[in-house]
C-alpha cells in the first residue's frame, strides 16, 4: 500500500513541478512584455515631446516673422497716410 502511495505522491509532485516551472517561464515572459511595453512608452514619449518642442518653435518663429511683416506693413502704409504737400511753383 505505501508503494502505491509513494507512486501517487511522486506523480503528483513531479505534475507540480511541471506546472510550478510552467508559471515561472509564464511570469518571466509577462516581465518581458512589461518591460517591452514600458520601453515602447518611453520612446513614444520621448518622440512626443521632441515634437511637441520643434512644433513650439516653429510657431515661435512664424509669429516673429508674423510681427515683423505686420509691423514692416503698418510702417509703409502709416508712410503712404500722409500725403506730401506739392511744391507750388516759384513766380
Amino acid at each position: 500500500m505505501s508503494n502505491s502511495t509513494d507512486k501517487s505522491d511522486s506523480a503528483r509532485r513531479r505534475a507540480q513541478n511541471h506546472f510550478t516551472a510552467s508559471d515561472q517561464r509564464n511570469t518571466q515572459v509577462r516581465q518581458e512584455i512589461e518591460k517591452e511595453r514600458a520601453a515602447g512608452l518611453a520612446k513614444i514619449l520621448k518622440l512626443r515631446t521632441q515634437r511637441l518642442a520643434k512644433e513650439a518653435s516653429e510657431k515661435e518663429e512664424k509669429d516673429k516673422l508674423d510681427a515683423i511683416k505686420k509691423a514692416a506693413k503698418s510702417a509703409k502704409a502709416a508712410g503712404r497716410a500722409a500725403p506730401r504737400k506739392k511744391r507750388t511753383p516759384a513766380t
